[in-house]
């Protein structure tokens, strides 16, 4: 079994987990108990501690806690890293990275956001840099009201959907585990990014490390992508084939009414959500699929399949006529013979 002093490589069981999270956040807050979260936290871990662990100081989960809790405490970065390099008992060339490595991993796994530059190679993630300052002004730096575009014209009808969006408009549906990337459009607008952990944003509405709102309105955009009500959504979305286990909660975060269907009603999502509301109001119909699910114009989709009917209809009026003609052939030659 598994305990805080364990090595950041050996993944966490369950009486470690709630050690983790009761110092992540706090006894009665957040206790993982799907496997999402932690797929995500081993995960992170592993992948700080690749190249044996040269580019990281933290080598057990209490390494990461105990830096977890001067980021709590809001302390600024110059203070944490003073007080990691005392862990050095011999110099290093590389002290300055160990450290700071170190620091971004613990903010990572705390607030489940992307911080610090990764070794090598490219994510196509967004990430905060955190240079100075305390974490939470950072964040509050990393997640801004944005409303900069006109969403006049443009309504967030009932149809509007996760599966509207794949059925009709031929998105893939991309889980994440960073908030940075949430309702981000990525490869040429074909795939669209959700942030599914639920259950860890339900735990952060009161946290003062993210701005005020920000996680309930984030639980508010999977509520309008993903309504509870909405059993034939709830369906197929666990038949959807996933790379890791997601969040069980996203589909538990209720449903929006009409009046909260509004653009005014989000700040921190709104452009995402204009962007993401234009690709599907432009998107047209590919294949037969798309224009089974795609009822967003009554009249058209009533138009278009009567017109299939009536197509399928005289071709096969069209053929049994043949058919019949063949067979009146066929008798009169074999009459007369």
């Amino acid at each position: 079994m598994t305990s805080p002093t364990a090595s950041l490589l050996e993944p966490p069981q369950p009486k470690t987990r709630l050690s983790i999270a009761s110092s992540l956040w706090g006894a009665q807050s957040f206790i993982p108990t799907s496997e999402a979260y932690w797929f995500f936290y081993i995960a992170e871990c592993q992948r700080a501690l690749q190249d044996n662990g040269q580019h990281v100081l933290a080598r057990t989960h209490k390494d990461v806690l105990d830096t977890v809790a001067h980021l709590k405490a809001d302390q600024l970065r110059e203070q944490i890293r003073k007080v990691l390099h005392v862990k050095f008992t011999k110099p290093h060339h590389s002290e300055i990275q160990l450290v700071d490595r170190s620091i971004d991993l613990a903010a990572t796994l705390l607030l489940m956001t992307d911080v610090g530059s990764i070794q090598y190679g490219f994510s196509g993630r967004q990430r905060l840099h955190w240079r100075e300052g305390t974490l939470r002004e950072c964040v509050a730096s990393g997640f801004t009201p944005s409303t900069s575009l006109d969403h006049k014209g443009i309504k967030l009808q009932r149809l509007f959907n996760a599966s509207s969006l794949v059925r009709i408009a031929g998105l893939e549906l991309v889980p994440t585990t960073n908030l940075l990337d949430h309702l981000r459009l990525t490869d040429d607008d074909t795939k669209l990014q959700i942030f599914h952990h639920a259950s860890f944003l339900k735990h952060q509405t009161d946290s003062s490390l993210f701005p005020s709102g920000l996680a309930e309105e984030t639980l508010r955009t999977l509520a309008l992508l993903f309504p509870q009500s909405d059993g034939t959504l709830r369906k197929w979305y666990r038949r959807l084939p996933m790379p890791f286990p997601l969040d069980p909660e996203l589909v538990r975060c209720g449903h929006l009414k009409t009046e909260d269907r509004q653009f005014e009603k989000f700040a921190y999502w709104h452009d995402r959500l204009v962007v993401l509301k234009q690709v599907f109001d432009e998107a047209t119909p590919e294949n037969m699929s798309q224009w089974w699910f795609d009822r967003r114009n009554s009249v058209q989709w009533w138009t278009f399949w009567i017109a299939i009917l009536v197509l399928v209809l005289t071709i096969l009026f069209g053929f049994t006529q043949c058919i019949t003609g063949i067979m009146q052939v066929y008798a009169a030659f074999k009459i007369k013979a």
